[in-house]
This record gives C-alpha cells, sequence and structure tokens, in this order.
C-alpha cells in the first residue's frame, strides 16, 4: 500500500528505520545508521524526527495507519466476522514492514498498534454481539485482546506456519489459505458451548 507522502523525504527516512529497527532492533539501532540506510544526512533525520524513539513513534503510526486502511477495506459481509481482523494483521506484516513488526512484537514494542488492534476489535465484536442469541460471557474488549494477539502471533510465526502448510503464509495464496483456514476452524469449533462450558465448571475453583 502507498501513501501520498511516500516519495517525501520524511516517508523514506520513516522506511528505513523500520528496514533498520527489523534488522537491529530498537536499542541497537542508531539514528546514523538510519540515515546512512535512508541515504540522507543526520541532520535531515534530526529535523524531521529529533529522537530515536520520535521515529519508532512515527512508524508505528504509520502501521497503524495501514491497519485502519485494512480494516476499512473489509467487505462488509465480513464486517462482523471474528476472522477479519487477524487476517488484516496477517496481510499488514507482509512487505517491508513485516521484520520491524516481528522485531517489535519480540521486544515488546508496537503498542500502540496492538491497543488499534484491540479497538478495531472490539467495535467489531460489540456490533456482532448485537446479532447472538447467545449471550456472551467475556466482556468484548477482553475478547478483542486476544484476538489481536492470535493474529499478531501469525506474524511472529509466519515461518513456521509457512514449513508446516508447505505455503508461505505471507505470499497472496498464503493470505488467502489462511483466511480459509481461520474461517474453518471459527466455524466448526472442536466443542460445543454446553460442553466447553461443562468442562470449565469441572476446572478446581480459584485458590484450591
Amino acid at each position: 500500500m502507498t501513501d501520498s507522502d511516500d516519495l517525501t523525504a520524511r516517508a523514506r527516512i520513516r522506511d528505513a528505520a523500520m528496514r533498520h529497527f527489523g534488522e537491529y532492533g530498537f536499542e541497537r539501532a542508531t539514528i546514523r545508521g538510519i540515515a546512512v540506510e535512508a541515504g540522507v544526512s543526520l541532520g535531515l533525520v534530526r529535523h524531521h524526527f529529533g529522537s530515536k524513539q520520535a521515529l519508532r513513534e512515527a512508524c508505528d503510526a504509520h502501521l497503524i495507519k495501514l491497519l485502519r486502511q485494512l480494516n476499512d477495506q473489509v467487505p462488509e459481509d465480513l464486517a462482523t466476522s471474528v476472522t477479519a481482523n487477524p487476517v488484516a494483521a496477517a496481510r499488514i506484516a507482509v512487505g517491508p514492514y513485516r521484520d520491524y513488526l516481528v522485531r517489535a512484537l519480540v521486544e515488546g514494542g508496537v503498542a500502540p498498534l496492538f491497543d488499534e488492534m484491540v479497538d478495531l476489535g472490539t467495535s467489531r465484536l460489540v456490533a456482532a454481539d448485537r446479532q447472538r442469541t447467545d449471550p456472551p460471557t467475556v466482556d468484548p474488549k477482553v475478547r478483542a485482546a486476544i484476538g489481536a494477539a492470535m493474529a499478531l502471533s501469525i506474524t511472529v510465526l509466519h515461518q513456521h506456519i509457512s514449513r508446516a502448510a508447505g505455503i508461505d503464509i505471507l505470499s497472496p495464496a498464503g493470505d488467502n489459505m489462511l483466511a480459509r483456514a481461520l474461517i474453518d476452524i471459527y466455524s466448526h469449533p472442536q466443542l460445543s458451548l454446553d460442553e466447553a462450558q461443562a468442562a470449565l465448571d469441572r476446572l478446581p475453583a480459584e485458590g484450591n
């Protein structure tokens, strides 16, 4: 996906920072290294962003922008589907931002992106819950947070998933397979709601 600012110096520096952060991690990355990666002067990097932390915030903001664009592209008939956000989250990692996202997740970063995913997921679940005949037993924000974690884990574990699936899960064909697999998983649960609840009821009470 491209933006109108993709040819500006600021956008080039931002993308160079995402590549540099993805390769070295935030702590080891340097402003000087990012400048070299972007092919610009150190002073220009500082002029546009000021600090390494501000650069990381700009990188996260760009991912959030892409996530919102992907969210807006979800077809209307999937607007309340629990599979929509995981698929979008896997797709957002495709391309030059994948390494940045994986590294940041491992390091405990991209909190703004995670929070945005939770907010978007919560809105979808609240809308979907209105159509349910069985009342949910867990708060939609909690369910959205778990869904976001599951979605982002696909990005971190994509090499292992690809090896097991026999296809690059982040390729267009892999993206289609991922969507179909998620739909199958969610539409064919291994336990019925009554069976799952009964299993939970048999667990020892907290503190026992």
